[in-house]
Parts: structure tokens; sequence; C-alpha cells
């Protein structure tokens, strides 16, 4: 792979690193809460949104477009937080049943677009490879706020909040990289350092990076699918640091 081919790919490296900026101080706390599920219901109910803006024929409009993304996303933000009040087990089928209800509800909806496989995939898997500068600007803008908003307010965002700043965030993501990669980009570095108390930040960071520069990698000189190798890279890059970072103790 020359330096040719990697100017090419710098858009989408650079728009998985974004991700990863947000992502894994958010995944981290998802673990916390022990809502591990919330993300990918929130990332469907971000891509219903996108699939009803299509729908009404509002593709064409990006204002419109991410208006009904992030109302459908703060929907799912605010049945998250009303779920809070649930006791964890029932919490975590609330929240499977969120997003299966989201998966069907946009399955509904393409029924009659002809074109409804391909807008399926895009939203599963992404098209990391084809994003534009613009998008790349409003993502790194918005991560600037999300960060902001986390290290000032912290805890005292409560549950809506914190969901709430969950669901821009994935909303933005999703149409970068994809519902498999965002909900990689919030779990793999966030489990695979959850033992660790110093440099947690930066290793999970690492792990994320290396991930997604090996899935591009990858997926260019075996000509795979992008969103979907990375995941796997990822997922394997995380497994080694975890079995490094979080030896197995035997028993006394």
């Amino acid at each position: 792979m020359t330096l040719d081919d990697w100017s090419l790919l710098y858009p989408a490296l650079l728009a998985g690193l974004l991700v990863l900026t947000t992502h894994i101080p958010l995944g981290m706390r998802v673990l916390q809460r022990g809502v591990i599920f919330a993300d990918l219901a929130i990332a469907q109910m971000a891509g219903l949104g996108v699939i009803a803006a299509g729908l009404f024929e509002l593709e064409h409009s990006p204002l419109a477009l991410q208006l009904c993304a992030v109302a459908s996303a703060l929907l799912g933000a605010a049945l998250l937080a009303a779920l809070e009040r649930w006791p964890l087990a029932a919490r975590e089928a609330g929240i499977g049943l969120l997003f299966v209800l989201a998966a069907s509800g946009g399955i509904l909806l393409m029924s009659r677009d002809v074109h409804a496989g391909e807008h399926l995939k895009d939203l599963l898997v992404g098209q990391i490879l084809w994003v534009n500068h613009g998008q790349l600007t409003a993502v790194a803008v918005l991560s600037a706020v999300v960060l902001a908003a986390l290290r000032t307010f912290g805890e005292r965002l409560g549950h809506f909040g914190f969901y709430a700043l969950f669901a821009l965030a994935v909303t933005a993501s999703v149409q970068l990289v994809g519902v498999y990669l965002v909900f990689a980009s919030l779990i793999v570095p966030a489990l695979a350092t959850r033992t660790l108390m110093r440099n947690r930040l930066v290793i999970a960071f690492a792990i994320g990076s290396i991930g997604y520069v090996l899935g591009l990698w990858l997926s260019v000189w075996q000509d795979l699918p992008t969103g979907a190798t990375i995941v796997w890279t990822m997922a394997l890059t995380g497994g080694l640091a975890a079995i490094r970072y979080n030896p197995r103790h035997s028993p006394d």
C-alpha cells in the first residue's frame, strides 16, 4: 500500500479518530451504568430518523435530514432515561426491545423502497470511505461540544442529559461509519481497558486507532467491505489488549 493510497484514505481515518474521541469516554460511562446495548438502541433510533427522512424525500435537505435523525435519537434518549427507573435486568430487556422496534420499524419504512437493501447496508456498515470534509468539520465541532459538556457537567447531566448528549454524538457517527462501527467504537476500547486505573483513555484510544488503521489497510489490500473489516480488526486488537491488561487471576 503506497503513500498515495493513504492520502486517499486519510478522510476515512480522520472520521474514525473523531468518532473515537467521543465514543471512548461515552462507552466507559455506558459500561459503568450497565446499559451496554443502549448505544445500539440509540444508533438504530437515529437510523430510523434518517430512513423516515428519506421516505418523505427529505434526503436532499441536509438540515431536514439531521433534524429527523436528531429528533428520533432524542426520543430514544427520553425512553432510555425513563428506563433508568427499572431494575437492571428489566432495563436491559427494555433497551433490547427498543432496538428491535427501531430496527423492524426501519425495515417496514423501507419495504416499498426499491433501493432498500443498499440503504440498509449503508445504515449498518456505513460509508466511511466516502466521507467529505464538510461532514468531518461538522463532526469535529459536535465532538468538541460533547467532550466539553462531559468534562464540565459530568454526573450533573442526569439520566436524560447523559442520554441526550449520547444521542447527539451517536446520530452524527452513525451517518459517518454505520451502526456496527458505532457499537465497536463505544464498547471494544472501553471493555478492553475496563480494569486499568492509569492511562486508560490513552490506551483505549490507541486500541481503537490501531483497529481503524489495520481495518482500512486490510480492506483496501484484500478488497473487503471497509466498515465490517474495521469492526473485526478492532475486536481482535481489543481482545489482545484485554489479555495484556486484564490478566485472569487464579482463585485463592
